[in-house]
């Protein structure tokens, strides 16, 4: 009985382990997608209006940055959940 209970939360433990590790990849895909798709919109309407290149280059710059601190905060997260 003790032996079964030992060995069901070691299953546990290592599925949370690899579910953890699975989240902390999904999140770092997802954000270098995300960051990939608002590159890519804001080159091609920069090659449409060309003069307003410094405002959208920079709401690029603001836009990618809160996407990578959102993908940070989820990676560093599920590591935590996987160090536990």
């Amino acid at each position: 009985m003790f032996a079964s209970m030992i060995l069901q939360a070691a299953a546990t433990a290592v599925w949370g382990k690899v579910a953890a590790g699975l989240g902390a990849a999904l999140a770092a895909f997802a954000g270098a997608f995300g960051i990939a798709k608002i590159g890519k919109s804001t080159m091609e309407s920069i090659a449409r209006q060309p003069e307003s290149a410094g405002n959208m280059r920079t709401t690029l710059i603001i836009a990618a940055g809160m996407i990578e601190g959102a993908a940070l905060f989820a990676i560093i997260v599920c590591l935590l959940l996987a160090l536990n």
